[in-house]
């Protein structure tokens, strides 16, 4: 890792959190890990898809050379839900086909991992809630002292996909339960979570009997409530349901060994 010099990088502390871009372009840099959680629904997605025995694929949003990069890569190019194949929907991918390769864009996910390469993490892994647990396990487990994670909110956008940063409460929620997963004690005064960390784990803790109800309310869920996809922020919603933990493997998530 580089040397810390910019105080937007929560130096000092080994869990930090941070959203979109910019937050991985403070953070990146200076981390062993980077957890990228975009709960509704690129991450989850991308879980499902691993659990039911694919691999996949990030790729920005709506770029033309998609069916290319898929084609290149000897892979299927997830596109809208209704067209039966693959999509964002977590929810049919754990019932699809297993098996195949899925370039799977998303407009905020699939954006922050296709682009985390360059910023020097050492590892990179997916988290949402259904592996929230798995995932800090995982990194516990890692057999190197002080490791520095920095989990990634993904968020949303106001206005249209390429419009400014929305967070996104769903986001928070799945960062904080990954972040509670990694600091079960909350010891108060330690170097573990950073303020914005612990911030995000105190939420999740807060909501946690009712992680459902929290994330239909959201725009995120209501949005996909309207479009007929409530199953997905069940599918969402469900939490610690899977050990499967993707880590993004030159180009591809897989299931981390």
């Amino acid at each position: 890792m580089t040397t810390e010099a910019d105080d937007t990088s929560q130096s000092g502390f080994t869990y930090r959190f941070d959203w979109g871009v910019d937050g991985l372009g403070a953070l990146a840099p200076f981390a062993d890990f980077v957890v990228i959680v975009d709960v509704l629904r690129f991450s989850t997605a991308v879980t499902a898809a691993l659990e039911n025995g694919s691999v996949v694929l990030p790729y920005p949003w709506d770029v033309a050379d998609a069916p290319a990069f898929a084609a290149d890569r000897g892979a299927v190019l997830a596109g809208g839900r209704d067209a039966g194949g693959p999509s964002l929907s977590p929810t049919d991918l754990l019932t699809q086909a297993a098996g195949r390769r899925i370039v799977l864009p998303s407009p905020n996910g699939a954006t922050l991992a296709f682009t985390v390469a360059a910023l020097g993490p050492a590892r990179v892994l997916a988290g949402c809630l259904r592996n929230a647990s798995a995932v800090g396990a995982r990194l516990r487990g890692i057999n190197r002292p002080a490791a520095t994670v920095a989990v990634i909110g993904a968020g949303e956008r106001w206005g249209s996909t390429d419009g400014p940063l929305r967070p996104a409460v769903e986001d928070v929620l799945g960062a904080g339960a990954i972040l509670a997963a990694l600091d079960p004690s909350g010891a108060v005064g330690g170097r573990r979570c950073s303020p914005e960390a612990r911030a995000a784990r105190a939420a999740f803790l807060d909501a946690r009997p009712r992680l459902y109800e929290s994330l239909l309310a959201s725009p995120s869920g209501r949005e996909l409530a309207r479009r007929g996809c409530d199953d997905d922020i069940a599918t969402s919603a469900a939490y610690d349901v899977t050990n499967v933990v993707g880590e993004l493997v030159g180009d591809t998530f897989v299931p981390m060994r």
